[in-house]
């Protein structure tokens, strides 16, 4: 019985089944088998008509008044919050950054998910994976689509760096599973891989001996990042050679790993990885990770061989002195089959930009399947961040959780708590978030006119974000110098999952102002936290 309240990524896993299934045959891909199909389910009376995915089903409602003027609306509520803690902006740790209790989120999912008939063992490898390592949407969508895959009864392991500023404590079971050498630039470089487990998730991390990953941020390190990349991409492939590990897929994500469909085909397929097919999803054409034919090379390719129009060469460096390579076009042109994260996105890039001719040439195998959330982890009844909890049928924690992020950054109204009750006035400031990356992507200058316009209506804005561009940092900066001492607006130059569950929480409108978006999903973990999206 399908749970839409519980599950929202389900079509989009049956449609990744889908692929995965086809993929999985040692023979040829039929791409016709690969088309998407409309899925139909009845529930509770409800037709869900999807095509891929259906978006979450909020499990909380917006509080807005219906306008009946009910005397349960007009009164305040008795929360008994007499011995309740709030938070000040004077406390000497944030009360984000206060202990939280481990939060294992696979005692959450529903255990009677449909299983497929044909099981397989799917390998993600990925450069982020929530919570542990996320810096974007990549993180959420590889732990969402592996939780589901094992819902459903598959085998799933993720692959991922063994960064120094991985949180080590949120991973259970963490040991050593395996010493072997991994090849760069002409060298076999010691290399560690842990096995643990995240949220019910089981997780491969991998340890090179030199400085790659070193760093107090997933991104960003002291290290060549590109080369960095390279080398997880052929340790990775290297580990399953070593152990005798043969998936039926492995799952690629953006150009950190777009090197490992070359390095599987014309190196590892001919040794004695025989068995599996590869699944590129692409996140964001944005990032194309552009390379030398030389520094190709240090994963043990020869550069050369793959500068050419049909295979990795970048087509804006053709006839330029040198020539570049990118390795997402190379992960395009080398995996049995391509997913973008919506099917709009899909269309805008057969359309537009230098990667469209490439992505014509492979149409076939190119498909466009909606993202969903992780609603295990996005959840406001079982989200052990949040100062209270709610769900559809109860919705006075969502005041609670507004307030206390109005009290903890220094926004509370005067009067808003009156003994042990809120005070209705405390809900009718409305509090607008914006949880983004702060690129030239995600519409800048709307964040600033929105500061301005939000302020001068007399509502609030949070904004929890990093920029990368030192430029863009400087003028950020210059916002929260100015509006900062204020009652009406905070910015927060830095990013915490642990605050972005508690603001969505808060929050009574999320401000998405992205000049485009691949998919996005800002506005879904919105609706599922009960506020509605701009």
């Amino acid at each position: 019985m399908l749970r839409v309240d519980a599950f929202i990524c389900l079509v989009q896993k049956k449609s990744f089944i889908k692929l995965y299934t086809c993929l999985s045959s040692p023979h040829e891909v039929d791409n016709r088998h690969m088309l998407l199909s409309t899925w139909k389910r009845k529930q509770n009376g409800f037709k869900i008509l999807v095509a891929c995915s259906a978006g979450p089903h909020p499990t909380a409602n917006s509080y807005l008044s219906t306008g009946t003027n009910t005397e349960k609306e007009s009164s305040a509520i008795d929360c008994g919050l007499e011995e309740f803690s709030w938070p000040s902006p004077n406390d000497e740790i944030p009360f984000w950054k206060k202990d939280f209790p481990l939060w294992d989120v696979s005692q959450e999912v529903f255990d009677d998910t449909e299983k497929d008939p044909d099981l397989m063992h799917i390998i993600h490898a990925t450069a982020e994976m929530a919570p542990i390592a996320k810096v974007g949407g990549l993180g959420d969508v590889v732990t969402g689509l592996a939780r589901a895959c094992l819902l459903r009864g598959h085998k799933v392991d993720i692959m991922l760096p063994f960064y120094e500023c991985i949180q080590k404590q949120q991973i259970n079971g963490l040991e050593l599973m395996t010493t072997y050498n991994s090849y760069h630039d002409g060298q076999w470089v010691p290399t560690n891989a842990y096995r643990g487990v995240v949220s019910g998730i089981p997780l491969i991390l991998i340890e090179p001996s030199n400085h790659f990953f070193k760093g107090p941020a997933v991104y960003g390190g002291c290290y060549n990042e590109l080369e960095a990349y390279l080398f997880f991409s052929r340790a990775c492939l290297e580990w399953m050679q070593v152990t005798g590990t043969e998936p039926d897929i492995i799952h690629v994500h953006e150009w950190q790993t777009g090197a490992l469909p070359l390095l599987y085909w014309d190196m590892y397929q001919c040794l004695s990885i025989k068995k599996p097919r590869l699944l590129l999803t692409v996140h964001n054409m944005e990032h194309y990770g552009e390379c030398s034919k030389d520094q190709l090379s240090k994963c043990g390719l020869d550069g050369s061989l793959y500068a050419t129009i049909d295979k990795a060469v970048d087509d804006r460096t053709i006839g330029h002195n040198p020539e570049r390579l990118s390795l997402l076009k190379g992960g395009i042109v080398y995996s049995n089959a391509v997913v973008t994260v919506s099917p709009t996105y899909l269309k805008e890039t057969l359309c537009s930009g230098w990667l469209a001719s490439t992505l014509i040439r492979n149409r076939d195998k190119y498909h466009g399947i909606l993202n969903g959330v992780d609603t295990a982890m996005w959840n406001p009844a079982t989200d052990v961040f949040l100062p209270a909890k709610f769900h559809a049928e109860n919705i006075e924690g969502k005041r609670i959780c507004k307030h206390y992020v109005q009290r903890g950054l220094g926004l509370a109204p005067n009067g808003s708590l009156v003994g042990s009750c809120l005070s209705n006035d405390t809900n009718r400031v409305p509090l607008v978030i914006c949880i983004t990356r702060l690129v030239a992507q995600k519409g800048l200058h709307l964040i600033s006119h929105a500061i301005k316009h939000i302020e001068e209506l007399g509502g609030q804005m949070v904004i929890l974000g990093k920029a990368s561009d030192s430029r863009v940092e400087r003028e950020f900066e210059s916002l929260t110098n100015l509006h900062n001492q204020g009652t009406s607006v905070r910015i927060l130059l830095t990013y915490s999952e642990e605050l972005s569950h508690m603001l969505y929480a808060a929050a009574d409108m999320v401000l998405v102002p992205s000049i485009y978006e691949p998919c996005g999903l800002s506005q879904m973990i919105g609706m599922r936290y009960g506020a509605f999206h701009l």
